[in-house]
């Protein structure tokens, strides 16, 4: 079997699973983000449900709305506080208390290798990074609430061994949005809908958790059912998975990673990647470097060094979001956070950032926006007839420091 065959099958209880055969997997971890906690107790409430199954092993974590701005949203913070207690939840987690529900539980350790877990939100595709399996539940996750599962469909697996070495100025996300605007179109002949991306191949060996999250998020988009790398030995990796050498991927394909390019993706989705220098030299406004596809350390250590001694142009407004306090807290103790403000950038706490309907630095009408953000669909960030464009961290930090999208390789 492969890794998430292996994950699945013990969540199900069985010996083996296959793809297309229909589980009822028994989750570790439930996780659902401040955004949905009111809502789904309303709904199990006009039911009739006064409690949860297995309070034990849900989260309820704030992450979209960490900044209370508007009298809605500090009412929703106490409603959540409120659910949380109502519904003896062990793991609540309000404003400035742990950061994006997408990273922070791996950093805390609440998500291993060889876990299944429901979340909510679609992005819950990070935890492949470290070996784990995360299954999207979208609204039905009221459905696990009250009964403690969810019917699923066990994937099919595709394997993408990645060969080579990144050249100068090409990032994980380069490769994500490469890989995006080749499987959408059908570029690669290979039927990505509701299937598992497994990365393999002697690259991932060395690679960061910051680079495997970076491929895990970017791919998420585009319709994959999990983004899936076998785990790295060490602390929390005794109940590891590992594909078969004789496992049955649906399609093997080997990827030059050198061959890869610096990429933007245009305003609208991340699967319309195309090379940084088809659009180098359009002018922004606005640049934010986080989320969950670039909210590590790693991340903001990388711009902390183009930014060190420079400023950001006057006309644009550079954000900078950690994924988590502690990110925060490491970003302030080694001095990077000096480095944005002394850059002229703008630090707000952790959390989702602006990516999150630009939550403390929206975008008006007509501006133009490169970032690290999820997704660019319009409306994201602000204003509906604004750009969004999509980038590494390196590529944002050099444009926010040009005054228009800059190719790395400059």
């Amino acid at each position: 079997m492969t890794m998430s065959e292996k994950i699945l099958a013990r969540a199900a209880g069985k010996a083996q699973v296959v793809p297309g055969e229909i589980i009822q997997p028994d989750p570790e971890l439930v996780i659902i983000h401040d955004g949905y906690v009111n809502m789904a107790y309303k709904q199990l409430s006009d039911i009739g449900y006064r409690k949860i199954t297995k309070p034990e092993k849900v989260m309820i974590i704030t992450d979209h709305k960490s900044l209370h701005l508007t009298p809605e949203a500090i009412m929703g913070a106490k409603n959540h506080r409120h659910v949380a207690e109502q519904w003896g939840v062990k793991h609540f987690f309000g404003a400035g208390q742990a950061g994006h529900g997408h990273i922070y539980p791996m950093e805390a350790g609440l998500v291993r290798p060889g876990m299944f877990l429901f979340s909510y939100d679609m992005h819950c595709t990070n935890f492949g990074a470290v070996g784990a399996y995360a299954q999207r539940g979208g609204p039905d996750i009221i459905t696990v609430l009250a009964t403690g599962s969810l019917l699923m469909s066990v994937p099919p697996t595709v394997r993408i061994e990645l060969a080579g070495q990144f050249k100068p100025g090409v990032h994980p996300r380069d490769l994500g949005f490469w890989l995006c605007s080749q499987l959408a179109p059908d570029r690669l002949g290979i039927d990505f809908d509701y299937r598992v991306i497994e990365f393999a191949g002697p690259v991932i060996e060395s690679m960061p958790l910051s680079s495997r999250v970076a491929l895990c998020n970017t791919l998420t988009e585009i319709g994959v059912a999990n983004v899936m790398f076998p785990p790295r030995p060490g602390k929390g990796a005794e109940r590891a998975v590992f594909s078969d050498d004789d496992a049955a991927f649906e399609h093997r394909i080997v990827l030059d990673i050198g061959k890869i390019s610096p990429q933007v993706a245009l305003p609208g989705s991340p699967d319309r990647g195309v090379p940084v220098d088809e659009v180098a030299g359009v002018k922004i406004d606005h640049a934010f470097i986080g989320a969950c596809g670039s909210g590590m350390y790693d991340d903001f250590e990388l711009a902390a060094k183009l930014l060190k001694g420079r400023h950001v142009a006057s006309h644009v407004r550079l954000f900078v979001v950690p994924g988590t306090v502690a990110i925060g807290k490491q970003m302030a103790d080694d001095g990077l956070s000096n480095i944005f403000a002394d850059a002229g950038a703008i630090q707000l706490p952790a959390g989702c950032g602006l990516c999150a309907g630009g939550l403390g630095g929206p975008l008006a009408s007509g501006e133009v926006s490169i970032s690290t953000a999820a997704t660019n669909g319009a409306g994201r960030m602000g204003a509906k007839d604004a750009q969004c464009y999509l980038g590494s961290p390196i590529t944002v930090a050099l444009s926010a420091i040009n005054g228009c999208i800059t190719d790395p390789r400059s």
